[in-house]
């Protein structure tokens, strides 16, 4: 009884900042004085070194009261403290005590004889604890002195991922057949999980594949599951059957969990596809969803963000539609927006909704947008038709994104209109939603190709104007009006933030509510795009004259690129408006050319393109490419960098780019369709949406085919074409096997993953903000560079963002996303708490960015990280593990 209340004391003293002060203390019986540090040691060895309790204690009470579990009991409590945590628990000392049994376990001595299962469960109890927190995390990651060269032991993180290894694959001998074996494994891959759920615990955790390890263990558990016996009535077995069972099917899911958790990372996402788990694992966590369980006992938040990194990616689309989730989000969303359930009884009428959309839709609205990147849109809507009843109940509820696409946003029969209780609420929530996911461009294109989305609204607004006179006609004013002239100008108008002007959705006060010119027939009125001046020829500039006279020179090839690099940088700090126009052409096909004539500074082969336009003259593009041709020459034109004639070029330099791609492609055996039991048709024939990089290529060359297909035979050889063409390494031969059955793009995988990493470092604030809003930084920077940013900067912070990933290397293209959330934290910190980020970062242009201004905190940026990532950008083709 002493020893429990001097603990409790202890205890509850630590908790407090004056009673840490009261220590170091001087004992009697010591010479040296007790520490902080020694006390943890000492309370970390009770764990595993403390004798059994008394027998007269009851069953009941002998957990609770053996000095393993009081310890931790205290440790937890400190653990949950951010301040007395830091104080006490985060320091090498701490961590290597809490892990000498594991060292001990596995080097096979047994200086702790009687460190028990129930001894481990507590160490990994705590454990879990201190990685849950950022502090914890990067003391077992790096050790105290992450910053020190010198060579060192395993840290914690290591040492953890090497016993949870050795655990799941049997190769540790102690406690083989005890029944508490399955909850130690548990215990410690519940560590790791908080390690490996995170972008730089990842990367640390890697050479151990856990995920292999975890799908080997489940896939095992899985098949002696089907093998229980059934209970037989009367028998003395079923007790027994029943417990097996149940403790078969709760390590089952526990392993299923571990394997979600993956998904909470970009890289995590890709290993996740590869172990084949994938529907298991989102129906999983649909089961949760459903029972609405909490994601994990240490995540501070929901489901959001892994809903959203596995809508990122085809495989993922196809997991959460066959699981049912987008089937009950759907259903939810009809019942608030439409009706509400039958069972429900009304006491009192709804109140009418006066926000556009009603804020008990708000919830079901960013699920959606979650749910519906280009990736997700193409499996889900892809080469469907409309079902465009003659006829539709009023209890038909819509289950799928074709019914929502059908019901709320293509209202082209009055059947359609009909159906609905709610028509103008309902009908503004779909024109929000379009509004949302056309801001990707490549699903504006898809939806613009398959329904004719443009059309059926000018249809709409033909249908809402008054004819006061034969000569004079007006437009109807209302929320469905106004909506749908936002929709038509954003989709029809492409431009940067200083290019377009996009009309408002609310009414101003006055005589003129809406002074913003309404159409239904093209062409559209000019007032919505700026006044755009064409750039003087700026080549005569003296920095802009060294740079092109370096090109010349025969300097050694490695001394004459840093010269090069240099020089654009100090010009980029300087004069960055002077890289524009036939300048920019120049610098880039000069300095493409002389870099794929360096060997190291190619990384694929050469490819010879001997077809000529003849050869592909009859060939046909995709619907989705066609389109996007038209849009890149209207723009082209607006910028006064294309002419009329542009269309035939760029159709021409697409044919070519298709068949140069794919020579190089690998073969998709349908073998592979087995193994992940589904079917996306992104892996079937060319890429899925139109090359926005090509499209910006021939803009940047003035229209000039020959150049253009000139520039990108010498830019297929080096690393930043994979990251910035993207079409590049569709299917390519030059990726893993694994990689390529993924449909996963290095730009997910790598790019994405670091510009979490980094952000989480750099703008931490930023960070958790994404993670409040259950939304995922990835998502918007994939979106962001496939279209080359297009709609989202002007053409010359294009041309800029280009320039600078070519000139300084692949891994810039991270870095220019980082300094864009930087530049962005207050808006995001505000839209956070408005509960609207997800919208915002997809709607908004990125007003007032400019990429040299950010340039030289980029170059801090590269000192810091570049060796990390353009290291790991340089393993794309061997990422299998």
């Amino acid at each position: 009884i002493y020893f429990i209340h001097s603990l409790c004391l202890l205890g509850r003293l630590l908790i407090y900042t004056q009673g840490r002060r009261l220590f170091p203390i001087k004992l009697k019986n010591r010479k040296d004085l007790v520490s902080l540090t020694d006390l943890l040691v000492l309370f970390t060895q009770l764990i595993y070194y403390s004798p059994s309790c008394p027998k007269m204690t009851s069953a009941a009470h002998l957990d609770n009261y053996s000095p393993a579990s009081m310890v931790t009991e205290v440790l937890r409590i400190l653990c949950d403290q951010k301040e007395c945590a830091v104080e006490c628990l985060y320091n090498n000392t701490v961590i290597e005590a809490l892990l000498q049994p594991i060292h001990n376990l596995m080097k096979g001595t047994k200086t702790a004889p009687d460190c028990s299962e129930t001894a481990l469960i507590h160490i990994a109890d705590i454990l879990a604890r201190i990685a849950s927190v950022d502090e914890g995390l990067t003391l077992l990651l790096y050790g105290e002195n992450m910053n020190s060269s010198e060579e060192k032991s395993p840290t914690g993180a290591h040492i953890i991922a090497q016993f949870s290894k050795k655990l799941l694959d049997e190769d540790i001998s102690i406690f083989s057949g005890s029944e508490m074996l399955p909850v130690v494994k548990g215990a410690f891959i519940s560590v790791c999980r908080q390690i490996y759920g995170t972008c730089e615990g990842l990367q640390v955790l890697i050479p151990y594949s856990l995920h292999e390890s975890i799908a080997k263990a489940w896939k095992k558990t899985s098949l002696l599951s089907e093998r229980i016996p059934t209970p037989v009535k009367c028998s003395d077995s079923i007790s027994s059957v029943s417990q097996e069972s149940q403790n078969t099917m709760a390590w089952e899911e526990n392993l299923l969990d571990d394997l979600l958790n993956f998904a909470a990372t970009p890289k995590g996402l890709l290993f996740l596809q590869r172990t084949g788990a994938i529907n298991e694992c989102v129906t999983f966590m649909f089961d949760r969803y459903a029972k609405k369980l909490q994601i994990s006992r240490h995540k501070k938040f929901g489901y959001g963000v892994l809903v959203t990194q596995v809508a990122s990616t085809a495989a993922g689309a196809i997991a959460l539609q066959s699981s049912g989730f987008i089937n009950t989000l759907i259903t939810e969303l009809w019942a608030n927006l439409e009706c509400g359930r039958d069972d429900v009884r009304i006491t009192h009428p709804r109140s009418t909704p006066v926000d556009p959309i009603d804020r008990s839709c708000q919830k079901s609205f960013l699920g959606l947008v979650n749910l519906l990147p280009y990736p997700a849109v193409y499996e889900l809507v892809g080469n469907q038709d409309l079902p465009n009843k003659a006829e539709y109940s009023l209890r038909e509820v819509p289950t799928c994104v074709i019914d929502i696409i059908d019901r709320l946003i293509i209202l082209n029969s009055e059947a359609k209109i009909r159906s609905l209780f709610n028509y103008e609420q309902s009908h503004i929530f779909g024109l929000r939603l379009l509004s949302v996911v056309c801001c990707d461009l490549n699903t504006l294109l898809l939806l613009e190709a398959q329904y004719q989305v443009s059309e059926i609204l000018l249809n709409a607004q033909e249908e809402n104007i008054l004819e006061t006179s034969e000569s004079h006609r007006d437009f109807i004013i209302d929320g469905l009006s106004v909506e749908r002239n936002h929709v038509l100008v954003r989709i029809n108008f492409i431009g940067g933030p200083m290019e377009r002007i996009l009309p408002p959705r609310v009414l101003e006060k006055g005589d003129d509510p809406y002074p913003w010119p309404m159409f239904s027939s093209y062409p559209l009125p000019n007032c919505y795009l700026s006044e755009v001046t064409k750039n003087a020829d700026l080549k005569q500039d003296n920095d802009l004259g060294k740079l092109l006279l370096r090109f010349k020179m025969s300097d050694k090839q490695t001394e004459w690129i840093e010269n090069c690099r240099r020089q654009f940088c100090k010009m980029m700090k300087a004069k960055p408006d002077i890289i524009s126009g036939s300048a920019l052409l120049e610098l880039l096909e000069k300095f493409v050319l002389h870099l794929s004539e360096s060997p190291s500074e190619c990384y694929f082969p050469s490819v010879e393109n001997t077809t000529t336009d003849a050869n592909v003259k009859n060939e046909s593009l995709s619907s989705v490419q066609q389109l996007g041709i038209k849009m890149t020459v209207r723009y082209g034109k607006f910028l006064n960098l294309l002419k009329d004639s542009a269309e035939n070029d760029l159709t021409l330099v697409l044919k070519h780019c298709e068949r140069f791609l794919k020579q190089q492609q690998a073969p998709i055996k349908s073998s592979l369709h087995i193994l992940f039991e589904w079917i996306h048709i992104c892996l079937q024939g060319t890429y899925a949406g139109h090359d926005w990089f090509v499209s910006s290529l021939f803009m940047i060359m003035l229209g000039d085919k020959e150049k253009t297909l000139r520039f990108l035979q010498k830019f297929s050889r080096l690393l930043t074409s994979a990251f910035l063409w993207l079409p590049r390494l569709h299917i390519s031969r030059y990726l893993a096997t694994d990689t390529i059955e993924s449909g996963i793009h290095p730009v997910y995988f790598c790019s994405t993953h670091y510009i979490e990493m980094l952000l989480k470092v750099e703008v931490p604030l930023v960070f958790s903000a994404f993670h409040m809003s259950g939304f995922a930084p990835s998502q918007i920077c994939l979106q962001w560079i496939s279209q080359c940013f297009w709609n989202y900067l002007d053409w010359l912070e294009i041309c800029h963002y280009i320039a600078t990933c070519v000139f300084l290397g692949p891994d810039y293209q991270v870095y220019i996303c980082i300094a864009i959330f930087r530049h962005l934290q207050q808006d995001i910190l505000q839209h956070t708490q408005t509960q609207d980020l997800q919208v915002f970062l997809k709607e908004e242009a990125l007003h007032g960015f400019r990429v040299s201004d950010y340039f030289e905190y980029m170059e801090i940026l590269e000192q810091n990280y570049r060796p990390v990532v353009l290291r790991d950008m340089r393993n794309i083709r061997a990422q299998s593990t």
